[in-house]
């Protein structure tokens, strides 16, 4: 495995190595067409130019995982612009403070419109490092952190993955994730490139279904939730050998069931804050994993996994020194998950130590401050929100006699201003007071164990 500082030395090692090898896969008039690595170096370049004479240095680019939006981010990185990248399914009024927030002084977008309507939240052009990436944590819009990558960062993250995992140039890796989450980024699409490989560019939730047999891979990365949903529909194509789950906790019935049809069912562990991966499974037991070569594990008298590992490890949250100095201290990441390490040297990951319920789609919940809500609403101050199975639920000790259906319908309104996926579903009334440690607060795997 070679390894690579810049998108465009990645790109143009392949490009001299095999000139004329699929890049690029993609979707156009119902047909798939190719990038060689030779056309999408001159690709790069030839728009790379144009930035690099266009005025600003900090673009905001509202994904949409598309073949133009994927030569834009290359290219703008190549041109030695910083880039944010953005959640275009986000209302405008986030996206608006999420711009200003991270100084973009332009926006790239396939929808003019969308553009014209957040143009006035662009702030007068300022000075950006190159190859400076922004990556957003996955939690709640007013917790998410602008996490600070670079493209060598990003590209150490890929050196690691494919160490442990290589993909060869016959290999064609499907990208279904968003690009603009971290795991999707580096384990959709440069985990494919770096290896010389072909990477597909999805069409989409419409098509996820549809994707498979259309483009034919033989690798593919995913959230457990949409690996459950492509097994049920029978999507997998027979040439695929190689699926990547990471991102949120899998369960065992999943796992079994994609190992059931041929499969290498391989596990990922890792961080925004990380670049992606820090320890991957390739064994039998998918949740036994090896920790990546840049990248060593120590493991806190109180279970949590802190993490040192330079060439991938993040500049810091954009504008948040405290918030960083909080978490990452002489080059040691608390990562706020609990685990241990095996007597193989293998790391196993047993829970969270922070106070955020991860769902299978790899979206993060900041419970402080459902909770909050939810305590405002009922009246009561002894609750507790937490995952079971797949189910969110809330647990409450109430003041007086109240049944399941009034609480559900006293949080009526806090339950219908989130997503659907993050909805509470069951009510749990206990007659004790939710078990809680001495300075206070809920312990949440004590009363997760007893439920």
């Amino acid at each position: 495995m070679e390894r690579f500082r810049t998108i465009r030395d990645m790109i143009a090692y392949r490009a001299e190595k095999a000139p004329s090898n699929d890049a690029l896969e993609y979707e156009q008039d119902g047909i798939v067409r190719y990038v060689s690595y030779s056309e999408l170096l001159y690709l790069v370049d030839r728009r790379a130019e144009k930035l690099k004479n266009s005025e600003g240095s900090t673009i905001g680019i509202l994904s949409d995982g598309s073949y133009a939006c994927v030569l834009e981010i290359l290219s703008a990185l190549t041109a030695g612009k910083r880039i944010v990248m953005l959640d275009e399914n986000l209302d405008d009024d986030n996206l608006k403070a999420l711009i200003s927030y991270t100084d973009c002084d332009s926006l790239w977008s396939s929808d003019e419109e969308l553009i014209e309507d957040l143009r006035d939240s662009l702030v007068t052009s300022i000075y950006g490092n190159g190859g400076d990436i922004l990556f957003f944590t996955s939690g709640t819009i007013e917790r998410s952190k602008a996490v600070v990558l670079t493209e060598e960062s990003l590209l150490s993250s890929a050196y690691n993955g494919s160490y442990i995992l290589p993909l060869t140039p016959d290999d064609v890796l499907l990208c279904m994730l968003p690009l603009g989450h971290v795991f999707g980024f580096v384990c959709g699409l440069l985990w494919g490139l770096s290896c010389g490989a072909a990477v597909a560019l999805g069409r989409g939730p419409r098509y996820y279904a549809a994707d498979c047999s259309f483009f034919k891979p033989t690798a593919v990365s995913l959230v457990p939730m949409l690996l459950g949903f492509l097994l049920k529909s029978g999507a997998f194509n027979p040439e695929l050998r190689i699926i990547l789950i990471g991102a949120g906790d899998c369960s065992d019935e999943l796992i079994n069931a994609a190992k059931t049809l041929g499969k290498q069912v391989c596990f990922g562990y890792g961080l925004t804050e990380t670049s992606s991966g820090v320890a991957l499974s390739v064994s039998e037991d998918p949740r036994a994993m090896a920790v990546c070569p840049d990248f060593r594990i120590m493991i806190a008298s109180d279970g949590e996994i802190l993490i040192e590992g330079a060439p991938c490890m993040m500049k810091g949250y954009y504008k948040m020194p405290e918030a960083t100095n909080a978490v990452l201290k002489d080059g040691v990441l608390t990562s706020g998950d609990l685990g241990y390490m095996d007597e193989d040297g293998k790391l196993h990951i047993t829970g969270r130590k922070k106070e955020m319920l991860v769902l299978s789609d790899g979206t993060k919940i900041f419970l402080p401050e459902y909770e909050k809500e939810c305590r405002t609403a009922l009246g009561e101050d002894d609750l507790c929100i937490f995952k079971k199975d797949e189910d969110i639920c809330i647990a409450v000790c109430p003041n007086v006699e109240v049944s399941e259906k009034d609480v559900l319908e006293k949080l009526r309104d806090v339950i219908f201003r989130r997503p659907r996926g993050q909805q509470i579903r069951k009510v749990i009334i206990r007659n004790t007071p939710l078990p809680r440690t001495v300075s206070g607060k809920i312990k949440r795997w004590e009363l997760e164990k007893e439920l």
